[in-house]
């Protein structure tokens, strides 16, 4: 038997669409859960990654906690928190939000530092406080691995959300345990088959607007020139050329 041939043409009849358990359904449960981590992710990791590389402090601890969350099991993780919280929804969103934190904070972390130090200094130099260095100056600048990070963390997301699945609250993951549960393996084929597919159709979108954000002539090494805030007057001397007669 043809499992792929079969799984795809469940996916293409319109029958199995609708309905509290059909195909629209769990696809949209899946997005929903799997947005959620990365918007908690993202509200959680960017300031704290913006304040780390803007200061420079807590550069050792960045490195121990990106790489030690990446390291841990999916499954145990979220057993764990089902026997801490109960069989609900939120132990799901918490373990999806714990796993996009690190390359979400890590893809802050190092854009900021990345940041041009000439382009720090010239606009501390015309009066940026520092809040308007980060925000003006630095976030720009590290919007595309900022975005890239965010990308990773989506990716991983979709792909995590099937564990929803086994604590029976919908998503495509259902498909994938129901499936093998019972035998029916294009059935499990058509979790398959659907995760991947929305883990690409995201990853394009995000390739897009990250490309989008890059900044004409990334990577140059002449020095870009800010404008001062509103209202401040340089006090740097101008130099002054040959008078005229």
């Amino acid at each position: 038997m043809n499992y792929i041939t079969d799984a795809v043409q469940f996916i293409f009849d319109p029958q199995n669409w609708p309905g509290p358990d059909g195909i629209a359904t769990r696809l949209t449960q899946h997005v929903l859960y799997a947005a959620a981590g990365v918007v908690g992710a993202t509200i959680v990791a960017v300031p704290l990654g913006l304040v780390a590389g803007h200061t420079g402090r807590g550069r050792d601890l960045v490195a121990t906690v990106t790489g030690a969350a990446r390291a841990l099991p999916t499954f145990g993780l979220l057993l764990f928190a089902v026997l801490l919280f109960g069989l609900h929804l939120a132990p799901v969103i918490a373990v999806l939000v714990l796993l996009a934190i690190p390359p979400i904070l890590a893809g802050t972390y190092t854009g900021v530092e990345a940041a041009g130090r000439t382009a720090v200094d010239g606009a501390r130099g015309s009066g940026f406080s520092e809040l308007q260095i980060v925000r003006r100056v630095e976030l720009p600048l590290a919007m595309p691995l900022v975005l890239g990070g965010i990308r990773s963390a989506t990716l991983q997301a979709v792909a995590t959300a099937t564990i929803a699945g086994y604590v029976a609250q919908g998503a495509l993951g259902r498909y994938l345990i129901e499936g093998l549960a019972r035998h029916e393996y294009a059935t499990a084929v058509v979790g398959a088959l659907l995760v991947a597919g929305l883990a690409l159709l995201c990853d394009a979108a995000l390739a897009s607007v990250q490309i989008l954000t890059t900044p004409h002539g990334a990577g140059r090494t002449e020095p870009r020139r800010f404008l001062p805030p509103r209202g401040h007057t340089s006090t740097a001397a101008t130099p002054k050329g040959p008078r005229l007669r």
